[in-house]
């Protein structure tokens, strides 16, 4: 037993969670005090920061009517946003009612729906619970899930639409308040997310407890399935919200800027409100919901090796709950770290803001290293078994911590890394920016060379965190590692978050006329959004390359499978398919944004052709129109890749049985996650070397430039063929290797008893 008595432990758990969700109150109360409508007298006398950064108050521009624009414009995204969230979160329970209903069935059928116990999987001589209370209380699990991802994805959105206008106002006073105002509203989704995830975990466990009683075997394989609700919400949120915020984007640009010469966000552009609704709907609210996927998988993987390992045989409670104790001191790491930018540092210039934001990355891995310490040794004994494939492996705590500690740093390496190869500060993003002043076609021949590329020092991160995790604690170290690396998640969701909003902020700036000083604070604001964005999704990647093997690991136990061979021909076939799944997946994905994207364009087009006056400024384009295009798509669209992931297990392990589902499992990982990170990697260096030639910072910059140059048109067909790439195909593949490798878990019993269809046919 560990120093960390088993009282203690069930309080230091929810009290973390709840200081985590005061404090996302507190900062959505300070950001509520920024008003929409200020005050006349507010108006008058406010002033800015520095004396380079005084309030801009444009010569001949009415500051109330400024202010209702902003205001009319940020009901609009609301309520476009607010819309389709409802109408996709209808098609989700209908889809996922019937899958927990298959959950059920499948798995009450392993016991013929007995009522009566029956002997433990690793522990014969003790009985476990009924196979009818397993397939319940899972199903229970994957509803929970669904719920709180549901909720995860809406909150995130209602935060970053409530923000958006109020960190344009404040962009007047000052480049530091306007920053303060995005930061303080990513905080306020990154703490609520991170804490209501783990809080309810935690209930969910305490509330299955009272039936499973000792059974800790059944009750940490049953609670896999919030896991599977998680990402399930998480696979559809992620690809219906990037093909509804793609097809705006691809269908804004490419007539707005290439085929009109107008600016991004023009509100003269029809898909303008479509445009910035996506991001609301794609980058937060899908962001949001497949982060909560990955947090509530790895904890699930840690937990449920755990409980047939000593922890959970010899009931050690407080060493059981180590992985969501490691999770509760990161809620009050990342408070700490948020801090920092918040109250105790205070920005002077631009340039201090991407700094400002990778500093957030560094100071809380190293606090977090020393967190992660504490706990290890005060909840751990000093040494125990864990199980590995069968035998009993012994293990020492500070084993544990090493392994903890390598998924933390790995991550903090593929953020540094993404951010090299996607921030235009770097020679990798001007080399392709440079490579558009002989075309289109150059540009993306460099931009593709780039992500490929940008694989390289990724992969040997994950590699080594998956060699150390198992060489010290098998299965359980893996798990642990992807812990690690999701550990600071409330920073990390705080940065993602930070950059939709800051984007949007930009976008209501420009639609609202206001002055050209107040749209470069904003494109400053956006333009480091866009590269913590990109480094967001380089730490999902990893996480769920290090999720999906542990939850992989887990699979194989619970199937019984002694070795995955690959040169077994059943494993082999499985393997081969699974390569190729994420090619398909891509394939389905990018083909509904181009298509959506096509009726957009001709939309746009149609609208500048036919409403007299429209490029002139002097009548409003019909918006709604390129709404509802991007709705209707989106939803139509986003089944059939949603149904591949879910459907291709379940076919594989009935039909083909657990041997050739191990091997797509394989081959969906190994595959998915290298065409992941070079899809995303591509995708954010196009976008930031159009934003390098438009900033036109540098000499080098400016002699690609200006606006409606050559090379900036070049640079725009590349940011839009990135677009689906890094916003759509790259942060869903993610979601798909750990999608299909927890519903293997979750449904291993079944494919178990009744798996192998086709092979027993033909034998």
């Amino acid at each position: 037993m560990g120093r960390l008595s088993e009282p203690v432990a069930e309080v230091l758990i929810p009290a973390a969670a709840v200081v985590g969700i005061f404090f996302a109150l507190y900062q959505w109360y300070v950001v509520s005090k920024i008003k929409v409508f200020p005050d006349k007298d507010q108006t008058q006398t406010r002033n800015g920061d520095l004396h380079s950064e005084m309030t801009v108050e444009e010569d001949g521009i009415d500051q109330h009517l400024i202010e209702v624009k902003c205001a009319e414009i940020q009901d609009a995204i609301s309520i476009g946003a607010n819309s389709f969230l409802f109408t996709e979160y209808k098609y989700l329970a209908v889809f996922l009612g019937v899958f927990a209903l298959i959950i059920f069935l499948f798995l009450g059928s392993v016991g013929k729906f007995s009522k009566n116990k029956q002997p433990c999987t690793y522990n014969k001589d003790k009985l476990c619970q009924s196979p009818l209370g397993n397939a319940f209380f899972s199903t229970l699990a994957f509803i929970l899930g669904v719920i709180t991802s549901v909720f995860s994805g809406y909150l995130g959105m209602r935060i970053a639409t409530y923000a958006n206008a109020r960190t344009t106002l404040e962009a007047r006073n000052g480049v530091n308040k306007a920053f303060i105002a995005a930061f303080r509203s990513g905080a306020v989704m990154g703490f609520l997310l991170a804490s209501n995830a783990l809080l309810v975990l935690y209930i969910a466990i305490n509330l299955f407890k009272l039936y499973y009683k000792d059974d800790w075997e059944g009750l940490y394989e049953s609670i896999t399935g919030y896991g599977l609700g998680g990402s399930s919400v998480a696979l559809f949120g992620r690809v219906g919200g990037g093909i509804y915020t793609k097809a705006a984007d691809v269908g804004a640009d490419l007539v707005g800027k290439v085929e009109r010469n107008i600016p991004e966000d023009d509100p003269r552009n029809p898909a303008v409100i479509a445009d910035n609704v996506g991001d609301n709907v794609g980058d937060i609210a899908g962001m949001g919901s497949d982060l909560f996927g990955s947090y509530a998988e790895s904890s699930c993987a840690a937990l449920y090796v755990a409980s047939i390992s000593s922890f959970g045989i010899n009931h050690d409670f407080s060493a059981m709950v180590y992985p969501l104790l490691i999770s509760a001191m990161g809620i009050i790491i990342c408070l700490i770290t948020t801090l920092f930018v918040t109250d105790f540092l205070r920005m002077k210039k631009i340039s201090d803001i991407g700094p400002a934001l990778k500093n957030q990355i560094l100071i809380s891995t190293v606090l977090m290293t020393g967190g992660i310490a504490i706990v290890t040794f005060v909840a751990l004994p000093s040494h125990f078994t864990l199980f590995d494939f069968g035998v009993e492996k012994h293990v020492k705590n500070w084993h544990l911590f090493f392994c903890v500690c390598v998924g933390l740093w790995a991550g903090l390496i593929i953020g540094y890394t993404t951010e090299y190869f996607t921030s235009n500060a770097f020679k990798p993003v001007q080399d392709v920016a440079n490579a558009c002043k002989t075309g289109a076609a150059t540009n993306v021949i460099f931009g593709l060379a780039l992500g490929y590329k940008s694989v390289i020092i990724p992969i040997f991160a994950i590699a080594i965190a998956i060699y150390v995790g198992f060489a010290l604690a098998a299965m359980y170290g893996i798990a642990l590692a992807a812990l690690g690396m999701l550990s600071t998640i409330a920073t990390g969701l705080s940065i993602d978050a930070y950059g939709p909003i800051s984007d949007n902020a930009g976008g209501i700036a420009e639609m609202a006329g206001m002055s050209h000083d107040i749209r470069e604070r904003t494109d400053a604001l956006d333009a480091a959004g866009n590269t913590t964005a990109a480094i967001g999704k380089g730490f999902a990647i990893g996480s769920a390359a290090l999720v999906s093997l542990a939850l992989f690991g887990a699979f194989v136990s619970r199937a019984g499978i002694d070795t995955v061979n690959v040169l077994n021909k059943r494993v082999f076939i499985g393997l081969i398919v699974g390569a190729m799944l994420p090619y398909w997946f891509s394939a389905l994905t990018m083909k509904s944004v181009g298509s959506a994207a096509l009726k957009m364009v001709e939309e746009v087009r149609r609208q500048f052709n036919e409403i007299p006056g429209l490029m002139e400024g002097n009548a409003k384009p019909d918006y709604a129109t390129c709404v509802k295009i991007s709705t209707d798509a989106s939803l139509k669209k986003m089944i059939a890749p949603g149904a591949l992931v879910m459907l291709s297990p379940l076919i594989a392990g009935t039909f083909f049985g657990v041997e050739t589902l191990s091997g797509l499992l394989a081959g969906a990982l190994v595959s998915g996650v290298q065409v992941a990170i070079s899809a995303s990697n591509s995708g954010g260096a196009w976008d930031n070397a159009k934003k390098y030639i438009e900033a036109g910072v540098s000499e080098h910059a400016k002699s690609l430039g200006p606006k409606g140059s050559d090379a900036h048109k070049a640079a725009v067909i590349g940011d839009t063929i990135g677009d689906p790439l890094k916003d759509t195909s790259g942060p869903s593949l993610n979601i798909l290797i750990k999608l299909m490798a927890v519903e293997s878990l979750v449904f291993a019993p079944f494919f178990k008893s009744h798996g192998g269809l086709f092979f027993r046919w033909f034998n």
